[in-house]
């Protein structure tokens, strides 16, 4: 089995240029977002005070680059170090999405300028408040995620010391996203009257982790799946198939308890609507995914495994969606819809992802290199 090294090439290729070009244009935009503010440049409001910034490249942003704290699971918990090749990249993905989303939640903020005072002014700290673990927990694990992909570009007299810290920094990797991820699940617990009761309940927290897991361990088959193929790498197919089953027990559990939890509330809001023809659609694209990817022997091929990956990272991405925005009504008087600033930050947000990653494996030892290049 080859080691990690660096894939090098050309750095400047034309997509390349693409994505540094998308992202430029966010930073634009950022720029006079700063200078006059959230009003004039997104459509958010009283009723709707997060939007796509918040949905989108936290809340799922966040549980789609968990790969890192999935394999964490598997390999360190679980003891399948077969999957420990797979780490590396699954880390680097959730480093650099967690920064996306850091970046974002900065962005989202009215008095940005006072962001300072979340960790440093603990003495004012509301311990009863989800947002502020949430917020704590979030750029905690963006340092711990940096900390644990550093063997990756630091010099080996550094690593040294740093792998006698490799268990306390994996115990925090594991820890932080598990208390986050379920408490963006606490978070809407509280809007009791303003979310649709086909998805608000006791069990958000829960089923916020468990479909975390899940898109986790599908964002690094999608992950490994898609650099393989753009880098020409040594096929990882017989291992994400079997990390696809994980991904399949996971989303079959969530189904038995998003099922279950409604059906002993009596399918509360359930109904001919267009909010119940939502919910069914949802149960579906959960649905499918777990049932391809349970089959191991037909995951063996890369384009089924690749749009079973897809869709259950769709799955994962949705329900975060109708919670937070779809299912969300603050009231008939108030409407949101993403402007086109917002779209076009996000978009050169995830443009600037793509380019980090794509920099970062061509300098450094995170991929196994190539048998053969192009």
């Amino acid at each position: 089995m080859n080691r990690a090294a660096p894939l090098g090439g050309r750095i400047f290729t034309p997509r390349f240029n693409v994505l540094l070009a998308l992202g430029g244009l966010a930073i634009a935009i950022l720029i006079w977002r700063f200078i006059v503010g959230l009003g004039p440049t997104t459509g958010m409001n009283d009723g709707y005070p997060w939007g796509v910034w918040i949905a989108f490249d936290v809340v799922t942003g966040t549980a789609i680059a968990c790969g890192g704290y999935a394999m964490a699971l598997m390999v360190y918990i679980f003891n399948k170090g077969q999957y420990h090749k797979l780490v590396r990249p699954a880390l680097l993905t959730t480093a650099l999405g967690y920064s996306v989303a850091g970046a974002s939640v900065f962005v989202d903020i009215g008095r940005w300028w006072n962001a300072w005072k979340v960790p440093s002014f603990f003495w004012a700290w509301n311990f009863n408040s989800a947002l502020l673990e949430v917020a704590l927990c979030i750029m905690s694990y963006i340092i711990v995620a940096w900390i644990e992909l550093s063997p990756s570009f630091l010099p080996k007299r550094f690593v040294v010391y740093l792998e006698k810290a490799l268990p306390f920094l994996i115990a925090l990797g594991i820890l932080l996203p598990t208390m986050h991820q379920s408490s963006l699940g606490s978070l809407m617990m509280v809007a009791v009257t303003k979310v649709h009761p086909l998805w608000h309940s006791q069990l958000l927290p829960l089923l916020f982790l468990i479909s975390v897991i899940g898109m986790g361990y599908a964002g690094a088959v999608l992950e490994a799946t898609v650099s393989g193929r753009v880098f020409r790498l040594e096929s990882e197919t017989h291992l994400l198939s079997k990390i696809g089953k994980a991904v399949s027990f996971c989303y079959l559990a969530f189904l038995v308890l998003r099922v279950g939890g409604l059906a002993l509330n009596g399918f509360p809001g359930f109904g001919a609507n267009g909010m119940s023809l939502l919910f069914l659609a949802e149960l579906a694209l959960f649905a499918v995914p777990a049932w391809l990817l349970l089959d191991e022997q037909r995951m063996r091929n890369p384009g089924q495994l690749f749009l079973a990956a897809m869709l259950a990272i769709l799955a994962g991405a949705v329900y975060r969606f109708d919670v937070y925005l779809v299912a969300f009504d603050p009231g008939s008087n108030w409407h949101y819809f993403p402007s086109i600033p917002e779209m076009l930050v996000t978009i050169g947000f995830v443009s600037l992802e793509i380019a980090a990653y794509t920099l970062a494996v061509k300098l450094f030892p995170i991929l196994s290199p190539a048998r053969s290049t192009p």
